[in-house]
């Protein structure tokens, strides 16, 4: 046998070793793995693989996170679903156009839910996440008002978005992003989303349109967009001007038509022209995917539209991200086809129920006063009693870091500006948090509360600066 032949036996013999060894690094990794910079030699697949996927342990379990509004679980084959598809770019759609139909089923599955008059011809793109389709959204708004403004010879230097405080912060991006004034409704008192009458306040003729929300950020409620579009509707009787209404829907657009249908939020509103939703929220599909859909063509203006060539024939683009995941796509629709309208409201109404039952228990436990319930979207909030918040010796930031010692992911925070003096706790509640799962966490909260009195002499915190969520 010739040097080079046993040279490459005993590469061989290695390669097989580090396949079986239960102890991976012993043999597969003889050093520290880099962490900042690209390595001379490579390592054995399994090698790399076992290194992230320990790593990976130090994150938060997803099953406790109840900060996030992004799904958490799908079913297998879902799962095996988009593995199938993690090749396929959805932009690409003359080399996919199997995955395009689908994307175009989906933009009008979805614009039914949202009672959409032409939904035959149904206008909308999935985008890579909810902030970009209301990114999407506002520039529509922007580009029809310069258009008007141009038009009737008028100036088109000071566009303003008028929104409640509380909305997400893809808005404030997209004011900043697009250089257009904000002009937010603040807080009042209890009320901590847009209100219609102090929204028309803030309208001149430079207003682009309202952002109307279904399903806050910060305490789950369902902003009035039926009360904001009358009050528009008289705004434009006194003053002549037509101000449109963007609702962004981004958890509500998925729970709304199933709950509670009889609630008038969107197309079934003349000034309602675009609506947003995540599709990786309520729509129940892993990040990221988000859904934008237009009243009809027109509000979508043409100089948004680009026509991409170099990837072979004529393809329409409306989008900000270019490159994106089919997979969610293909995810989204298994869940509409799979599922079904009674499907999803079963889901819905059980994490509504889990929601609501949670939150009269946090409340039973004494100390606490619910802001919500529960009863808009699955989420609620909550906040010390002022009585008890006067001579406690803990606060809502020492229970979410005392409860997050157990796992759970229970957010603390201000409320927007004008009531950033008041702290909420937050809880998201998504398919896989079970009642079983909700009375441990209450179990834990009162062992938490247990802890904080058998401590005197703890001193309470006033910031959340160590909780991350």
């Amino acid at each position: 046998m010739t040097p080079t032949m046993q040279h490459k036996i005993s590469l061989e013999d290695a390669a097989r070793d580090a396949l079986v060894t239960p102890t991976y690094a012993a043999r597969g990794l003889v050093g520290a793995a880099p962490k900042y910079h690209i390595a001379q030699q490579g390592m054995l697949p399994q090698v790399a693989y076992q290194i992230i996927h320990d790593e990976l342990r130090l994150d938060g379990y997803s099953l406790l996170n109840l900060a996030t509004f992004v799904t958490t679980w799908m079913e297998p084959e879902a799962s095996k679903l988009m593995a199938e598809t993690f090749d396929k770019n959805m932009i690409d759609k003359d080399e996919y156009p199997q995955t395009a139909e689908i994307e175009k089923r989906c933009v009008n599955i979805i614009s039914r839910l949202w009672n959409s008059p032409d939904h035959e011809h149904a206008v909308g793109t999935s985008t890579i996440g909810s902030s970009e389709a209301a990114m999407l959204g506002g520039m529509a708004l922007k580009w029809r008002w310069r258009e008007q403004r141009k038009a009737a010879g008028q100036p088109t230097d000071k566009p303003n978005l008028v929104m409640g405080a509380n909305v997400q912060v893809c808005w404030h991006k997209f004011v900043k992003y697009w250089d257009i004034e904000p002009r937010e409704v603040t807080c009042e008192g209890d009320r901590f989303t847009l209100s219609p009458d102090e929204a028309v306040k803030l309208i001149d003729e430079n207003t682009i349109g309202v952002v109307g929300v279904m399903g806050s950020t910060f305490d789950g409620r369902y902003e009035p967009i039926k009360a904001l579009n009358d009050r528009l509707d008289q705004f434009q009787n006194d003053t002549g001007l037509d101000v449109p209404i963007h609702v962004d829907a981004a958890s509500g657009g998925f729970v709304a038509p199933f709950l509670q249908p009889d609630i008038e939020w969107d197309f079934r509103l003349p000034r309602v022209v675009s609506i947003n939703a995540s599709g990786h929220k309520y729509g129940l599909v892993y990040p990221g995917v988000g859904w934008i859909i237009w009243r009809d063509r027109p509000h979508l203006p043409e100089d948004l539209v680009f026509h991409v060539t170099y990837l072979g024939g004529d393809m329409t683009d409306f989008s900000i991200n270019f490159s994106r995941p089919g997979s969610q796509v293909v995810a989204q629709y298994y869940n509409l086809i799979r599922l079904g309208f009674e499907g999803y409201r079963k889901i819905q109404q059980t994490c509504q129920n889990v929601a609501m039952y949670t939150a009269e228990k946090i409340a039973a436990l004494g100390p606490f006063e619910l802001i919500t319930n529960g009863s808009d979207i699955p989420v609620f909030c909550w906040k010390i009693k002022d009585a008890v918040a006067q001579t406690a010796n803990w606060t809502l930031y020492d229970l979410a870091d005392k409860l997050r010692e157990r796992g759970w992911l229970v957010p603390a925070y201000p409320m927007p500006p004008n009531r950033s003096d008041l702290v909420v706790q937050r809880i998201v509640v998504k398919e896989d948090f079970s009642h079983d799962l909700a009375d441990q966490l209450l179990d834990d909260m009162q062992r938490a509360l247990d802890y904080f009195e058998s401590q005197p002499g703890h001193k309470p915190k006033t910031d959340g600066s160590h909780f991350h969520h």
